[in-house]
């Protein structure tokens, strides 16, 4: 996920872009066949994703029977048996894809992040192709797949399907650029969203009108803010393609029915309707504090439950991978451990006390990367810079090698492979003295890597505690194998380019 800084400046460019293609300087309007026409589609939720979709099941089918056709090595008895292996490799390429926001117009696809992304999902899915198609081979003797072909096609698809991305994801977001979102309410509730939409990536206007007559005229949030309109109804009733959507800023039960009922056929016809909640987790992918109560676990659309199926196949896939992964990283423990040995003597690993799944208490392992210290006033975060961790350690955090120990605390079940973080119990007691609904944290087993790992930078404050809170919220609402996937590939991008500390 881009940060805010790399975010803004997206959006500047692409506002230029949109300035561009207004004068007829980028003209890109000519190679499109008519702006207005292209505009009108891309003003569509769905049409970014359908394009997409489309884009990728011509490409990858004209370049696969292209890499073939060069090399003559890739045979099929029947094309049958060519379609078939073709719906398979895009149905692994589809859904890899999907799972880093591909085909989510929300997602923004110009940022470094996003390629790398990108480029792990695509990599996935040539390799999952692969054995599901050799696999395949072992059972029919006349299919001989070709190596080479699979290795070329894939080899070509990732860029072309990354830059048709990037350069539709411009008009995208030029198309909608000159709309607005018209945030309803103009009380205590629509000021924070106000703020926190400022500090956000997003770049329309938003447009605040209030059914109450007291706060119209008023800035939102001080000089220099929008202006709180009224006439809801008529605006309600001339939404055209003026509105991206309407967030609900205010209590239902504050509106009338009619505007209600308004609203219902907004959402279902014209436009869509958000609540707050509903536009954090889908434009930001976490939930904000402020509007959630003590019955927010009770709501329905929760993924977690006991009883989910994900719930046992997820525990099996920790025990299985992390069996696995500590055979294969044997090596790393050796060698990690003779690094922190000769550099700075035993002991070698750091054991801890953390708070799991509701509220029970384990002990944790990871390597040591910290100077030993028996200050009892010691700070408890590890800050930038900070002097205490080793020249090794400092090396081993930023690679996430550190965390290696703690797959043996997947395998024996303190906790999972992907989850919340393992929060230090005497953190956790503060924490939730002072945070509201912390300990809704505890309703899943926390994880080595997790939702608010790979969103927000390291934490070293109560302010932190509580911005990473709300993405672990987001994570148990969510709770899916989607998600899981969507971390599995942020934290490789995360250890390949050394963002840990």
């Amino acid at each position: 996920m881009a940060n805010n800084e790399e975010s803004q400046t997206i959006s500047r460019e692409v506002l230029q872009f949109q300035e561009e293609r207004s004068t007829g300087v980028g003209k890109p309007a000519s190679r499109l066949g008519g702006t207005g026409l292209w505009s009108h589609f891309l003003s569509y939720e769905w049409s970014s994703a359908l394009l997409y979709l489309f884009l990728d099941a011509v490409s990858w089918l004209a370049i696969y029977r292209m890499a073939g056709w060069f090399r003559y090595d890739a045979f099929y008895a029947t094309p049958f048996q060519f379609f078939i292996i073709n719906l398979i490799q895009l149905g692994v390429i589809v859904i890899g894809l999907y799972f880093v926001g591909g085909y989510d117009r929300t997602v923004e696809k110009l940022t470094l992040g996003y390629a790398v992304e990108h480029i792990l999902a695509v990599t996935a899915a040539a390799i999952v192709s692969a054995m599901l198609i050799y696999s395949a081979a072992t059972f029919d003797q006349t299919m001989k797949p070709s190596r080479g072909v699979l290795l070329l096609s894939f080899a070509i698809f990732l860029p072309v399907s990354l830059a048709y991305r990037r350069w539709i994801r411009q008009y995208v977001v030029a198309s909608s650029a000159s709309r607005s979102f018209l945030v309803i309410g103009g009380g205590a509730t629509a000021t924070r969203f106000y703020q926190a939409y400022r500090n956000s990536p997003n770049g329309q206007q938003l447009e605040f009108v209030d059914v109450n007559e007291e706060r119209v005229g008023q800035p939102i949030a001080g000089e220099g803010s929008p202006i709180v309109q009224g006439n809801l109804a008529a605006k309600l009733t001339n939404l055209g393609k003026r509105y991206s959507g309407i967030i609900l800023a205010e209590k239902a039960s504050s509106l009338s029915t009619h505007l209600l009922e308004r609203l219902v056929h907004a959402q279902f016809q014209e436009t869509r309707v958000y609540t707050l909640e509903s536009f954090y987790e889908t434009q930001w992918r976490y939930v904000p504090l402020g509007i959630i109560d003590p019955f927010w676990p009770l709501q329905s659309g929760f993924q977690l439950a006991r009883t989910s199926p994900y719930h046992y196949l997820k525990r099996l896939f920790d025990v299985i991978a992390s069996a696995i992964a500590l055979i294969i990283c044997a090596p790393l423990f050796v060698l990690v451990t003779l690094l922190i040995w000769m550099r700075d003597g035993s002991p070698i690993f750091f054991p801890q006390e953390r708070v799991g799944r509701d509220g029970r208490r384990f002990i944790l392992f990871k390597f040591r990367t910290m100077r030993r210290s028996d200050q009892a006033d010691e700070d408890i975060y590890t800050r930038e810079g900070d002097r205490r961790v080793t020249s090794v350690g400092r090396w081993l955090r930023k690679l996430r090698l550190d965390e290696l120990p703690q797959l043996w605390n997947a395998l024996k079940g303190d906790i999972s492979l992907i989850g919340p973080r393992p929060e230090w119990s005497k953190c956790a007691e503060r924490y939730e003295q002072t945070i509201p609904f912390y300990h809704f944290r505890h309703l899943v087993k926390p994880g080595i890597t997790g939702w608010a790992q790979v969103n927000y930078p390291y934490g070293e404050s109560n302010e932190d505690a509580v911005e990473k809170l709300k993405f672990d919220l987001y994570y148990i609402r969510h709770y899916s194998l989607k998600l899981d996937a969507m971390i599995v590939l942020k934290t490789l991008y995360t250890m390949l380019f050394g963002k840990g500390r």
